[in-house]
């Protein structure tokens, strides 16, 4: 799930059309909950954005929720570091958000550092296993996949890419003279 809204601008951001701080879907976190979880096979969510911190509170409301549904692992991205985020005054929600967070994947993200590794997007992003319901798994060194999905004038990447799927995608749609571009390129 991408959360709209960051204050971050990461040269070569994989996501920037998430970044303006508008109003995307506004929809409260019980009906969210109820369309995440409507396919009885998912078993986790992944927040990421924009900058899930922007919205912690509701987006701590949202886990709860979603728990009450059945029990899901949790992961979220945030452009923050977790110093910076166990920081923050109480009434941002943040504490209450990371209680309810199993892995954060934190810091901002340099594309002079992505190395093609794990689910971070750059060498210097953190994997921080904040409950032990993903300690088995191996965020740091596992093989890069995306998903894509089209649309009728749109296609969605889920997944981090490996800067030569970046660069694969970019030209593919630059040869089709697509008004589109992907972003995350390392050379941006």
């Amino acid at each position: 799930m991408w959360v709209q809204g960051c204050l971050r601008q990461c040269c070569g951001c994989i996501s920037p059309e998430w970044r303006p701080l508008i109003d995307a879907w506004l929809i409260s976190p019980e009906d969210l909950a109820e369309i995440l979880l409507e396919n009885p096979d998912i078993t986790g969510l992944t927040i990421s954005g924009g900058e899930p911190m922007l919205q912690a509170k509701l987006l701590s409301k949202l886990a709860r929720y979603c728990r009450a549904i059945r029990e899901i692992d949790l992961i979220c991205y945030s452009g923050y570091t977790l110093e910076e985020l166990r920081s923050q005054p109480e009434e941002t929600g943040i504490a209450d958000f990371l209680a309810e967070i199993d892995v954060l994947i934190d810091g901002q993200y340099l594309a002079a550092l992505n190395d093609d590794l794990g689910l971070r997007g750059s060498s210097n992003q953190r994997i921080h296993y904040l409950t032990d319901r993903l300690k088995k798994f191996d965020f740091e060194t596992l093989t890069r996949s995306i998903e894509l999905h089209t649309g009728t004038d749109s296609i969605v990447m889920i997944g981090i890419p490996s800067k030569n799927m970046l660069n694969t995608l970019n030209r593919t749609f630059l040869t089709t003279g697509a008004q589109t571009h992907v972003s995350g390129q390392p050379n941006e």
